[in-house]
């Protein structure tokens, strides 16, 4: 057994005492292992009234963070050491923001006032503020259903900070890839990384040669198309040969290029969504919001 790891047997055994001791069935606990792991731990705490998390001293640090997010007001036991000794501590997590992980430890967290499901669509004054103009809720709650993310996934985000922050939640074992050439939108998307726990986030500044040589292969690009669409579109084809592709863009004339593109890189199945959403101001007088165009291709 690796330093700092629980056994099947030892979990199981843990996931028993706690579901005896909070009389519940162990189907409503939320299982998490990160010892020798980075995951996404923020986001499933977050989501679920009651988690277990087993932990070691690479997440030394893991108590403060949650404080940091938020719950330093929830419940917690936690116990030191593989097995389950009379040692497990009630605390409120406020209490030890200053207590390093330093050994195995097994964590139960708490709150039963939180709400059970995946956020779509978040409102945008969730997110960092920064030099990002970010796409309404709604037009992303689309968007996140044209992609399709899965846990597993791999996705490459081009200029597309909030999706990337929304997909990270879902690809929870897998790799959200942002590429960010502005040093304000990279600072913000860094922000809303360390804002929302995500650790499944790999930033990098261009799809150049170098940066696409040190990220994992990518099933679906999404793109906010600029002028170097072409150029974005070769290069991500050159990493995966059959890449899927959504194309984001409020230009007519980025638009009416797109057809030809794709033909020319043998992009098939290519269909177009534009959306609309007006909504009502403080006055009650309809707004409308930017209205983009979504382009769909792939290779097959």
């Amino acid at each position: 057994m690796a330093k700092g790891s629980y056994t099947t047997g030892q979990i199981l055994d843990w996931m028993g005492y706690f579901s005896r001791m909070m009389e519940v069935s162990p189907e409503k606990i939320k299982l998490l292992d990160i010892c020798g792991k980075i995951k996404n731990v923020i986001p499933l705490v977050e989501t679920h009234k009651r988690i277990i998390i087993f932990a070691d001293e690479m997440h030394e640090d893991l108590f403060y963070e949650f404080w940091e997010a938020g719950f330093g007001e929830y419940d917690m036991w936690y116990g030191v050491g593989i097995k389950e000794e009379g040692q497990v501590r009630h605390v409120k997590i406020k209490e030890v923001i200053n207590r390093k992980i330093t050994a195995p430890t097994v964590i139960f967290i708490l709150n039963e006032n939180t709400r059970e499901s995946y956020r779509i669509g978040m409102r945008n004054d969730m997110f960092s503020k920064g030099p990002i103009k970010y796409v309404g809720n709604e037009i992303r709650a689309v968007i996140m259903s044209l992609l399709g993310v899965d846990s597993q996934d791999t996705i490459c985000l081009v200029d597309a900070e909030s999706i990337a922050i929304e997909a990270a939640f879902v690809a929870g074992d897998g790799t959200i890839i942002c590429v960010e050439n502005d040093n304000g939108a990279k600072e913000t998307m860094e922000d809303n990384v360390r804002q929302f726990g995500v650790h499944n986030v790999t930033i990098i500044p261009d799809l150049d040669k170098e940066s696409m040589d040190s990220i994992p292969v990518p099933r679906l690009s999404f793109i906010v198309a600029n002028k170097h669409l072409e150029e974005d579109i070769a290069r991500l084809l050159k990493k995966n040969p059959k890449m899927q592709f959504v194309i984001y863009t409020l230009e007519l004339d980025i638009l009416s290029g797109i057809k030809g593109l794709f033909e020319k890189y043998g992009i098939s199945n290519m269909e177009v969504i534009q959306i609309s959403v007006s909504k009502t101001d403080k006055n009650s007088v309809f707004v409308a919001q930017p209205s983009p165009w979504l382009i769909t291709g792939e290779v097959v």
